[in-house]
């Protein structure tokens, strides 16, 4: 297990799969895909998946998803300004690190992609305003998928 960190955020990466904490500055190989998250800020993101990521991908994983297997996994946690953190969507509640089968829904998808399901939670940790975007490559395989994306979100560390 190797870990990964940069930027306050750590986590743990299994044997086998592969993660990234990257800022995008509007010069980098993401440019393609740059979600507008982050309002012209340059905040990290997060992207651990268990399958070799693109080195062209977006902010919620396009680029990623779509190569995505029946058994893939892929977790992207993205930083939103930093006075959104007291905001309603973000305030009271921490990124959690256990999901349940229940979270994921087809419908929760950035895009629908078939046989695929997504959850989606936005909290705050150390006055930090977070998205956290997990991906299962079959939604019909989630009793197994989510311990697997629980093992990870366990080891991660917001500071």
């Amino acid at each position: 297990m190797t870990t990964i960190d940069a930027h306050g955020l750590s986590v743990d990466v299994p044997k086998g799969w592969d993660g990234a904490i990257t800022k995008f500055d509007g010069t980098s190989a993401n440019t393609e895909f740059a979600g507008p998250h982050n309002k012209g800020l340059t905040l990290p993101v997060l992207h651990l998946a268990n399958f070799a990521l693109p080195p062209r991908r977006g902010d919620y994983g396009s680029g990623a998803v779509e190569i995505m297997r029946r058994g893939g996994l892929l977790i992207c946690l993205l930083e939103f300004d930093p006075v959104e953190a007291k905001s309603s969507l973000f305030a009271g509640k921490p990124i959690p690190r256990q999901l349940r089968q229940r979270d994921f829904s087809p419908d929760a998808m950035q895009r629908t992609l078939k046989g695929m399901s997504g959850t989606q939670f936005f909290g705050a940790e150390a006055g930090r305003a977070l998205c956290l975007y997990v991906v299962l490559g079959s939604h019909a395989r989630r009793a197994v998928l989510v311990p697997e994306v629980n093992k990870v979100l366990a080891t991660l560390e917001v500071a």
